[in-house]
């Protein structure tokens, strides 16, 4: 499996960033995608996981703020950022669990459970 991000950059508190996920060797029937962004105070954190049948899930710190959106006919992932806070600077990483259900529990935690991991797209938020 291989996982490709693109998107990111650097936008103004308030304005919005989107960033996407390419999948490709997927095998697996079902699957949890998610995003993990790692920041320079905290580990990497579990923002939000999304399952090939669209279940969803948003951490707290960025419900309301943030959409996850999958097309699994492409296996491509999104995450539509809006109203960005400082706080939300970090590299976003996607990662996928094959023949895995997401599990609310994983939000804000480490993402261990991932199998594969992409490389990382980072996104600046300034105040």
């Amino acid at each position: 499996v291989q996982l490709v991000e693109s998107g990111g950059g650097s936008a103004r508190a308030g304005g919005s960033l989107r960033v996407s996920c390419a999948a490709s060797g997927v095998t697996g029937e079902w699957y949890c995608m998610g995003w993990v962004r790692q920041t320079p105070e905290k580990e990497r954190e579990v923002v939000a996981l999304i399952e090939e049948d669209g279940e969803f899930y948003t951490h707290d710190s960025v419900k309301g703020r943030f959409i996850i959106s999958l097309d699994d006919s492409k296996k491509t992932m999104d995450l539509q950022m809006n109203s960005l806070k400082p706080e939300d600077t970090g590299t976003y990483f996607c990662a996928i669990a094959e023949r895995q259900v997401c599990y609310r529990y994983w939000l804000g935690g480490r993402g261990d459970r991932f199998q594969y991991w992409g490389q990382g797209t980072r996104c600046t938020v300034t105040s």
